[in-house]
């Protein structure tokens, strides 16, 4: 039995992975930036600083985001997420990051589909 058009195949299968990896960083993108617009829908606005700097950013290119705020200036933050003893909690990116548990799935799914 002779197989003709396996190198190709082979590369073409190369080529997949490729784009399939690429629509899936598409797809984190998308989370992550979501998750970002609801945080800053629901976070403390008195001086509007952990409205604007809440920020995702991404790991060399790897499937991984990371949101959240990263300035040092920004500590407080964890104040309002989690609460104080004199300071009730008012958490902002927690809510956002669930929300979008359950959408990623479904984005990562209509990302891969347009390469496929």
């Amino acid at each position: 039995m002779n197989i003709t058009g396996i190198d190709r195949l082979r590369e073409d299968l190369d080529h997949l992975a490729v784009q399939v990896r690429a629509a899936c960083f598409r797809a984190l993108q998308q989370s992550a930036e979501a998750i970002v617009a609801d945080t800053q829908d629901k976070v403390r606005k008195a001086s509007g600083n952990l409205h604007d700097s809440v920020r995702a950013r991404y790991r060399n290119n790897e499937l991984r985001a990371e949101v959240g705020w990263w300035d040092r200036d920004d500590l407080y933050a964890s104040f309002h997420e989690f609460g104080t003893r004199k300071f009730p909690a008012q958490p902002a990116l927690l809510p956002a990051a669930e929300a979008e548990r359950t959408r990623l799935p479904g984005r990562i799914r209509d990302e891969v589909r347009k390469v496929l």
